[in-house]
């Protein structure tokens, strides 16, 4: 037992974040990190005109232990609220723009249950794939209903053409086929009274999910409800249907609409 482990052991109730230190340090507890890297290859959603585009990843060197900064090395950085594996506040949806933003969430909303919905082959089947009622009732039975304060990910493989053209799979007409969730799946999970959901696309809605009603049913009914997206996450096959603990820590941005995060999971 460490020392830290032997302060926690003394103290009254603290058993639970004693069993979590001991799993940490003897491996018991697995680490996933869910998080792509970010870089200035990091795909980034691109709308049509009108709409005006999200800033891409970039990095500007300051100094590198030079004579700009002879002791140390930083960069300065340009990039969208919504770049790489990142985290959807409540108002950034117009259904929502009277909810959250990212700095008024509770720090307590970002860790919860993750529970992992697999339709992985589904989607190889059908890029457009969308989860259904029947498919959140079909884990459920096997799994247990969903419980209240959940992250609900989506697990699809899309996280593997992330470096590729298949993570947007854009056809001849300029339309993107990427799977998602059709509105009475979102309907379901905001009655689950999750925390919010979790996908491996560039976003938390289907490449057709413009063409629904109502459209992008992911972003409308998850952030009316005041709840979250978590976007471009990787690994999720190495987290089990239930059990594992998710941990979302997107930045402090005061009134943003979302933020690049840093997530990870205990297994």
């Amino acid at each position: 037992m460490n020392v830290q482990s032997q302060v926690l052991s003394k103290k009254p109730g603290n058993q639970a974040l004693n069993q979590v230190l001991e799993g940490l340090a003897n491996d018991s507890i697995e680490v996933v990190d869910l998080t792509q890297v970010l870089n200035e290859d990091t795909p980034v959603i691109q709308l049509p005109e009108p709409f005006v585009n999200t800033s891409s990843f970039k990095s500007t060197q300051i100094s590198k232990y030079d004579a700009t900064g002879p002791v140390c090395y930083w960069n300065d950085l340009t990039l969208g609220e919504h770049c790489g594996t990142h985290f959807d506040a409540p108002n950034h949806w117009i259904s929502g723009k009277e909810n959250d933003s990212v700095d008024k969430i509770p720090a307590k909303r970002l860790i919860g249950e993750a529970r992992v919905i697999n339709i992985k082959a589904k989607s190889e089947e059908n890029p457009d794939y969308c989860l259904t009622v029947e498919d959140i009732r079909e884990y459920e039975a096997g799994y247990g209903e969903i419980p209240k304060d959940s992250w609900v990910l989506l697990y699809t493989g899309w996280s593997e053409y992330v470096n590729g053209d298949k993570f947007f799979n854009i056809d001849e007409n300029g339309l993107s086929h990427t799977p998602g969730f059709t509105p009475e799946a979102s309907k379901l999970l905001v009655e689950r009274d999750i925390l919010g959901v979790g996908v491996e696309t560039v976003g938390t809605d289907a490449g057709i999910a413009h063409t629904f009603n109502p459209p992008f049913p992911s972003h409308h009914f998850m952030h009316e409800a005041n709840k979250y997206g978590l976007a471009q996450l990787t690994n999720l096959d190495k987290l089990p249907p239930k059990g594992a603990i998710l941990i979302a820590a997107p930045l402090k941005i005061e009134h943003g609409s979302g933020s690049p995060m840093r997530a990870i999971a205990l297994v």
